[in-house]
């Protein structure tokens, strides 16, 4: 062997390299000493959350699930509201005691993780400046009621509300104006809005109505998930999205009486079969990421304490990996409401360890939480959870790089072109025409149009959860049918017979009546005012709801004197609660149920009447004749109409799914692609030729409905299970294929276990709910299925 020969000098110099490294090293080290983990962009978001709560105490991490309202907000309601009108005020906000000054130091202080209410990029910017003189600099998390576009901001784009959203049938169009919500949030500051609410509607009196989607869950489920993915995409990371925030955790629309907040009582099996489904296919298909509970109780448990529901169900046999947020003040209202806590702080060990993540909204929450965990009421796991998800919200939104905005860049974004005409649209297909007599509609010739009534030329087309916006940014219906009639040779008369239903006399009645006489027809724009900043004046609307689904105040009365007059009218209601007036729709001419369809509702409005855009929407749920018939709805069990009523026909006034067109539509039958299955990963095909008979292109929406024949438990006698939008040229046929899997078919066993039973199933194919439309065919499960286990 080669015996190795040192070389003493080469070893010198690399001893002494190596001391000059160890040297550079040790002052690198020094000088990165300010290095934190969680300030590294470009450290993993997990790495980032564990290093921040290492450094936080109990105290910080509580601080995180504490959300307060705006300063601004604060200011305006201490003017307005004394401390026994807040506890029953759902709409403003202040805390007795507690002064703004004050909520401005807390959030210096590193107090405060979240604020509501805030609706301009000047104050969110303020707030995040005071949030970054904290010890620890971390972000606020902004939220707003953003229901259809971000409302409460002037000058945001106002899309038609969610009822009328849904009349679309159209999810592409709700998905997209979700995603331009979500620009025009994050542009003024916010990151997190509180909706969809994907309550199932059974209750039509609930002023809230015109707030959801409907009364199927299949509807509700698929509009709820455009509008989460719309706002949060694929994953709300980065600064162009926003977290959305399913609500309310649950049934709040089927209460005892139709009231809000009141209580709720209904079966188990009622909850997975109607209420849940939407709430699944939000965490299981679009992940939502944030859930609000519910006012009020079901069955006795209030929702806020309901371990059931926010943990066993949707997080332990779903999967929901967000944060549950309170509804306002209402884990306190689980003491002062529901009387199942002694006092705040027991309500508050209830609600938190149920799974509540957090207070919407004020002081003292905090301090109770931080007690019950040093006493060991509360675990500190519970606290760490919750802490965890709002953090890591906030990583992924880029909030600890930048929780600022650029001010001057809102009025680049808000109101955008594309915003526009995305809203347009939506109004133009959530329209339903509900009766043209003679086909009166589109009107064709000249001559001398009258328009009157409570919203003829106001802004409650914009729907609830919308502040007052620019006059040049909507179109009122007179406005629109103005524009429009004149353009086509008509001229247009309009009186003000009362700015709201409440403020119409009998001395107006009487001057609209004489001015009618002088039209060759009248337009009456009739319906409710749910517009929350006329809260004297509303008449639908949270916290306003009906005791009758009939025209509020003088309305009826000013149409009646106008149609003796012995004219045409044409009835056009603005209203996200539906109308029941039997009588009044006999005599009309033609009745265009326009919902409340956002800032361009009277172009959509006149476009229609005047046949430039062809009637396309179709009713989302059901109107009864009267609210003697409740409760009314197209899915319900085979023996709710075995008897009949004294006084009422046992049938709607009109059917969910029904709105007509200018055109005719003939649909071929139904075929399907296999007459069984046996998987849980079988899909059936349903194809039916669908042609357009009449002279006018137009759109159809194809409604898939099933039925299963013979089942364990009572089943609804037809559910919702598929439908298309399609646009057909006059004279042409195209055919649609509609695909069903297995949660068509699919219910809930004795042990709840989601299966497939076997035995036979009927699909019907038509154009609404109506049997004297809708086609049968069969297909068969050949075998028991299970698609989920019950934890």
């Amino acid at each position: 062997m080669k015996k190795r020969i040192i070389d003493f000098g080469i070893l010198a110099v690399a001893i002494t390299a190596l001391i000059i490294s160890c040297a550079s090293m040790t002052s690198n080290t020094k000088a990165n000493s300010d290095y934190i983990l969680y300030k590294d962009a470009s450290a993993p978001i997990e790495d980032r959350v564990d290093d921040l709560m290492k450094r936080m105490s109990l105290e910080d991490k509580v601080y995180q699930m504490c959300q307060y309202v705006g300063l601004e907000h604060m200011k305006e309601a201490e003017a307005k509201l004394t401390p026994e009108q807040l506890d029953k005020n759902d709409a403003l906000g202040f805390y007795p005691g507690v002064r703004s000054d004050s909520v401005a130091r807390l959030t210096e202080a590193g107090h405060i993780g979240s604020f509501l209410h805030v609706v301009t990029a000047e104050e969110a910017n303020y707030l995040q400046r005071l949030a970054q003189k904290s010890p620890l600099q971390i972000p606020l998390l902004i939220g707003i009621d953003a229901i259809h576009g971000n409302g409460l901001v002037s000058g945001s784009t106002i899309y038609p509300s969610p009822i009328s959203q849904a009349a679309t049938f159209a999810d592409d169009l709700v998905k997209e104006g979700s995603r331009q919500t979500a620009l025009e949030m994050r542009a003024s500051g916010m990151h997190w809005s509180f909706t969809p609410n994907i309550d199932v509607l059974r209750d039509p009196r609930w002023g809230r109505t015109g707030e959801t989607y409907g009364e199927d869950p299949y509807l509700v489920g698929n509009m709820g998930i455009a509008a989460i993915t719309g706002l949060q995409s694929d994953d709300y990371a980065g600064s162009d999205h926003v977290i959305a925030c399913a609500k309310h955790l649950i049934a709040g629309s089927s209460s005892i009486n139709g009231l809000n907040a009141s209580p709720t009582d209904v079966s188990k099996r009622t909850l997975f079969e109607i209420f849940l489904p939407p709430w699944k296919r939000a965490v299981k298909e679009a992940n939502v990421y944030s859930i609000m509970a519910a006012h009020n109780e079901v069955a006795g448990m209030p929702g806020h304490m309901d371990k059931f529901m926010m943990t066993e169900l949707m997080r332990d046999r779903w999967g929901f990996e967000g944060f549950y947020v309170s509804d306002w003040n209402d884990v306190s209202r689980i003491d002062l409401w529901h009387h199942v806590a002694k006092d705040f702080k027991q309500a508050v060990e209830f609600s938190v360890d149920a799974g509540m993540d957090m207070n919407m909204h004020g002081p003292t929450f905090d301090k109770h939480v931080i007690a019950l965990v040093k006493e060991g009421s509360l675990p500190m796991s519970r606290v760490d959870e919750a802490c965890r998800k709002i953090l890591t919200t906030k990583f992924k939104m880029g909030l600890f790089e930048n929780p600022f905005v650029d001010e001057e860049n809102v009025e680049n974004v808000a109101f955008a072109k594309a915003h526009q005409q995305n809203a347009l649209e939506q109004a133009r297909r959530s329209i339903v025409l509900l009766k043209n007599d003679k086909n009166i509609l589109p009107l064709k010739s000249s001559g001398k149009i009258f328009i009157t009534g409570p919203n003829a030329d106001n802004q409650t087309t914009l729907g609830d959860w919308v502040s007052p916006q620019p006059e040049e940014n909507v179109v009122t219906m007179y406005e629109g049918i103005k524009e429009i009639g004149e353009a086509n040779g008509y001229s247009v008369d309009y009186f003000d017979s009362g700015d709201r239903s409440k403020e119409i006399t009998d001395e107006n009645i009487d001057k609209a009546a004489q001015r009618a006489s002088s039209a060759d027809m009248t337009i009456l724009v009739l319906g409710e005012n749910s517009f929350r900043h006329d809260w004297p004046r509303k008449t639908t609307g949270e916290n306003i709801d009906r005791a009758t689904l009939k025209l509020s105040g003088n309305q009826l009365k000013l149409a009646n004197k106008i149609l003796d007059l012995g004219k045409p009218v044409i009835v056009v209601y603005v209203s996200g609660s539906p109308i029941a007036e039997p009588e009044l729709e006999e005599r009309a001419s033609a009745v265009l149920n326009t919902w409340e369809s956002g800032a361009f509702a009277g172009t959509a409005t006149a476009e229609i009447l005047f046949g430039k855009i062809n009637p396309s929407g179709k009713l989302p749920l059901t109107i009864p004749r009267s609210v003697g018939q409740l409760q009314m709805v197209y899915n319900h069990k085979p023996t709710a109409y075995i008897h009949k009523y004294n006084t009422e026909k046992k049938v709607p006034l009109h059917r969910f799914g029904q709105g007509l067109s200018y055109t005719t539509f003939e649909m071929g039958a139904p075929s399907i692609s296999k007459t069984s299955f046996s998987s849980k990963d079988d899909k059936i095909e349903v194809t039916v030729d669908v042609k357009n008979t009449g002279k006018m292109d137009g759109e159809e929406v194809v409604q898939v409905y099933v039925r299963d024949n013979i089942s364990s438990f009572t089943r609804p006698v037809k559910e919702l299970k598929g439908y298309k939008r399609v646009a057909i040229d006059a004279g042409a046929s195209k055919k649609v294929t509609i695909e069903l899997d297995a949660d068509a078919f699919a219910l809930y066993d004795r042990d709840y276990n989601y299966v497939i039973e076997e035995g036979d199933f009927t699909i019907m194919v038509g154009n609404s709910s109506d049997d004297k439309v809708l086609q049968e065919v069969n297909v068969t499960a050949s075998n028991s299925i299970t698609l989920e286990k019950a934890n």
